[in-house]
């Protein structure tokens, strides 16, 4: 009996040892994922439907303008598994080697995105990075305060809007709209083009009420200001809050985006990355989500669902003939310190 009885109790030992790596011993690591997203770009329910189905703790953080993060994640020490840039950093992030190939068995659901966003400039083998949303800049104005017709960016300088008009805080995008207002391509990097777009800054600056980035909506909402520079999502929310809104592309051309998801290169958590890259382009899921943060979806059975307003609107799915003069932003290179330069002269201006 006795020998029946530590046979039995070596089992049980066993058994624990394979469930836990033994009793009162440490136990399996939960499964995690920190994401590391731009600041209001992700419908927050749908992390914890993530959770909820999948077990995977999200560790989630925020940051205000792709080089913000850009810095932080080149620094090192963050730890972040998954991030969501824009076309041009991921270029930048691709060709420093920061980036971890992804595993397209692993996501049925790309096979859903419109091929019209796969093999670009950024990530030309498709290798690296899945679509989130794309979209435009633009100005939205209040049409109680601007009459006259919003077509081109030179409105942002018209003194008529002294103290009226809100720009980004973003230096590729606030240089990259004076360098078409100038009738200069968004990418120059020559010193003519890049002098050209300074002093243009500095002449606005006087126009400007403040220079913002997610707190715009608020205020544009709010009716404190009449003309602002914004994301196309940004300018759909903005609308949809306040009536007398509407939203333009300049005829000179403006910027036209991709932001994508990828995975960090030595992240320590890319089954669990993927699984949210997958779970993110499933089509209803992709589709609440476009529908709570109001920009444009890769994934045409998503759009196919939205109502036919959206659909139409220059906003969110703006026609080939708007865009003709519309760009993608290109990775600067070295060239970046030249911006840096013009950027800080601009914010120390008097």
């Amino acid at each position: 009996m006795k020998k029946v009885l530590k046979t039995l109790g070596l089992l049980a030992l066993a058994l624990c040892a394979l469930i836990v790596s033994g009793c009162g011993g440490e136990k399996t690591a939960k499964r995690e994922l920190k994401v590391y997203n731009a600041g209001d770009y992700i419908d927050p329910d749908l992390i914890k439907v993530f959770e909820k189905e999948t077990g995977i703790r999200i560790i989630y953080d925020t940051w205000a303008t792709n080089e913000d993060m850009y810095v932080k994640v080149k620094a090192g020490g963050s730890d972040y598994d998954l991030v969501i840039p824009s076309d041009y950093m991921i270029e930048r992030m691709r060709r420093e080697n920061m980036l971890e190939k992804i595993d397209f068995t692993k996501i049925p659901n790309y096979a859903l995105i419109d091929e019209k966003f796969k093999n670009l400039y950024y990530d030309p083998q498709n290798e690296y990075s899945v679509p989130y949303m794309w979209g435009t800049i633009g100005i939205i104005y209040n049409r109680k305060m601007v009459q006259e017709p919003v077509d081109s960016w030179a409105i942002l300088w018209n003194p008529k809007y002294a103290k009226q008009i809100f720009i980004m805080d973003s230096l590729r995008d606030s240089i990259g709209m004076a360098l078409k207002f100038r009738g200069y391509s968004l990418n120059a990097s020559d010193d003519a083009a890049l002098t050209a777009a300074r002093d243009a800054l500095i002449a606005q600056k006087p126009l400007v009420q403040a220079y913002v980035v997610d707190e715009v909506k608020d205020k544009m909402i709010a009716g404190e200001g009449a003309l602002a520079v914004v994301w196309s999502g940004d300018a759909v929310f903005m609308m949809e809050k306040n009536p007398d809104l509407a939203y333009a592309i300049p005829k000179e051309g403006t910027n036209v985006w991709i932001d994508a998801m990828v995975i960090l290169k030595g992240g320590k958590h890319k089954a669990e990355a993927e699984e949210f890259i997958n779970f993110m382009t499933r089509p209803d899921i992709a589709k609440k989500n476009v529908e709570y943060i109001a920009y444009a979806s890769p994934i045409p059975e998503v759009v196919r669902q939205l109502p036919p307003e959206v659909q139409a609107d220059i906003a969110s799915y703006p026609s080939e003939a708007l865009l003709k003069n519309a760009e993608f932003f290109h990775d600067l290179g070295d060239n970046l310190s030249k911006y840096d330069k013009v950027w800080t002269e601009v914010k120390v201006a008097k």
